[in-house]
């Protein structure tokens, strides 16, 4: 099985898991904690079996560090996943001396976007208004000064997969966080979309490196590619307002 094959098995996999846990008796925060703990030991546990040269960077685990890196978060949104809600979703990713060369997002709903067969993105819809995803628990300034900026309509939504799968389906024009994440919160959603063709930077527009010493990435702008000057120079007149 290649990378892409393995990050697109390995996500659904988990995610499944997640969904028949889901169907027990466990609620609340019981529920959030045994599905991140859950779908950590399946994730780990397989990697150490089909890639035992490997290092593994798991949201749940001792952080490691290698030429060959598995970025993995076991349950992106796990606020949503204990509330019932069906925006979380599973990352698993890789990345070689830092590049990202394979991912995946398996989400709630039974979709899995990957780099095994991305899928391009759809011609731009025509839209009166630009749609920007943002963080629903973590939403930062800068997304209300970017609205009144674009006159954008802003959509919160959970994990920072579902989000990103949003621009590259082309329900939103754009998923936009400021405020730091972890690099398991990005990492694959950046492989798929830029496997579907999307941008994806820096809020100032440089490049993601995935692979630093602090597992961070300060901020991030995923979207469609024709739209990317546009924002960045919104969201530099934004951050200067």
């Amino acid at each position: 099985m290649n990378d892409h094959a393995l990050a697109h098995h390995l996500a659904e996999q988990a995610r499944d898991l997640l969904v028949r846990l889901r169907r027990t008796d466990l609620g609340g925060e019981e529920l959030g904690r045994e599905g991140d703990r859950q779908a950590h030991a399946l994730l780990v546990d397989a990697l150490r079996e089909q890639r035992p040269g490997d290092a593994v960077l798991s949201e749940e685990g001792v952080p490691e560090r290698g030429p060959r890196t598995w970025i993995v978060d076991p349950l992106d949104g796990t606020l949503e996943y204990r509330a019932g809600r069906d925006d979380w979703a599973v990352h698993v990713a890789l990345a070689e001396n830092g590049v990202l060369v394979a991912g995946a997002v398996a989400l709630a709903s039974g979709r899995t976007h990957s780099t095994l067969t991305p899928a391009p993105l759809p011609v731009a819809p025509q839209r009166t208004r630009p749609r920007v995803v943002v963080s629903r628990s973590h939403r930062p300034p800068l997304a209300d000064a970017l609205a009144a900026v674009l006159d954008a309509d802003l959509v919160p939504l959970g994990s920072a997969g579902v989000k990103t799968v949003e621009v590259c389906t082309g329900a939103a024009d754009a998923y936009v966080h400021d405020g730091g994440q972890h690099e398991w919160d990005s990492a694959a959603p950046v492989a798929v979309a830029k496997a579907a063709g999307a941008h994806a930077s820096r809020i100032d527009g440089a490049p993601l490196v995935y692979g630093g010493p602090t597992a961070c990435i300060p901020d991030l702008l995923v979207c469609r590619p024709e739209l990317a000057p546009v924002l960045l120079e919104a969201i530099s007149a934004a951050r200067s307002s």
